[in-house]
């Protein structure tokens, strides 16, 4: 099970809702060709609100995701997409229940 997790959270700047959507889900292929990235989710919250979730083995893979393409793609649109940098949070998993446990 993995153990650690990103939690990124952000709020779209009025009328940039479809902007951050098309962003994030341009972003997959980047989480994909991450090996040590596990896990990662671009979700929608609200109407103008949006997260990450991303899950890794360990804090080495993790450091690399937060050093990654992706990050570097989000922080360089955050003051043209959002109405704050992202919030982002690195919390330990407790518990989970995953594919064939």
């Amino acid at each position: 099970m993995d153990k650690l997790a990103v939690w990124g959270y952000m709020e779209a700047k009025p009328g940039k809702e479809q902007e951050v959507e098309a962003f994030l889900q341009s972003a997959l292929p980047l989480a994909q060709a991450e090996p040590g990235t596990t896990t990662w989710y671009a979700l929608k919250l609200g109407p103008s609100q949006y997260g990450i979730f991303d899950t890794f083995a360990d804090d080495a893979a993790r450091e690399a995701h937060l050093s990654g393409e992706i990050a570097k793609a989000l922080m360089a649109r955050a003051d043209e997409l959002f109405t704050s940098p992202p919030d982002i949070d690195k919390p330990t998993i407790l518990a989970a229940k995953a594919p064939g446990a």
